[in-house]
């Protein structure tokens, strides 16, 4: 019976003493926790040299699939592009610990583009940005261009002529991005 609780002891000591020196590495779980495969991530240093750019092979936890702890102390910027979302995050590296600043996390909602015949329709929500601009273009001549202000949803939808096939691209230029779409009519 000593001996049992002697065991008992030696073990509560030695997980007392393992959970006192292990590093947290995570201190505050970021916005964009869960991640999908397929996405894509970048993070980028206070001097916007891209440290790390990749796809992400699993779905789950964004801090196990890259260990920021690693990374020299300083201020990085982390993307997670999804299909219509882009999410943006700060972290701060100090003594390998790693602190996700949630104050200064933004999500930005990208455009989609459908091509239906002779048809774009073009959507976007747009709770993040002040204006969007929109560009058409034949080849490379500009056939038409629209400037939208204000937040909310943008659905416009552009008839182009049938008789005229070749090559299109259609932009959008929102929070200091471009978006872009190339298509055949």
């Amino acid at each position: 019976m000593k001996t049992l609780f002697k065991n008992i002891l030696v073990l509560a000591v030695m997980l007392g003493t393992y959970t006192s020196y292990a590093n947290a590495t995570l201190e505050v779980l970021p916005t964009f926790n869960k991640v999908k495969k397929g996405s894509s991530i970048s993070v980028t240093d206070a001097l916007g040299k891209v440290v790390f750019s990749g796809l992400i092979n699993y779905d789950g936890n964004i801090s196990r699939l890259y260990d920021f702890s690693q990374l020299e102390d300083g201020i990085y910027i982390i993307e997670v592009n999804k299909d219509f979302e882009i999410y943006i995050n700060t972290v701060e590296v100090k003594n390998n610990n790693v602190n996700f600043l949630n104050h200064k996390s933004e999500k930005i909602f990208k455009p989609v583009f459908r091509v239906e015949k002779d048809k774009v329709l073009i959507s976007k929500l747009a709770l993040d940005a002040s204006d969007m601009k929109i560009e058409l273009y034949f080849g490379n001549e500009l056939i038409h261009s629209e400037t939208v202000k204000g937040n909310g949803v943008l659905n416009r939808t552009y008839k182009l002529d049938h008789n005229i096939s070749g090559e299109y691209t259609a932009i959008v230029r929102s929070n200091d991005r471009v978006f872009i779409k190339n298509f055949k009519i």
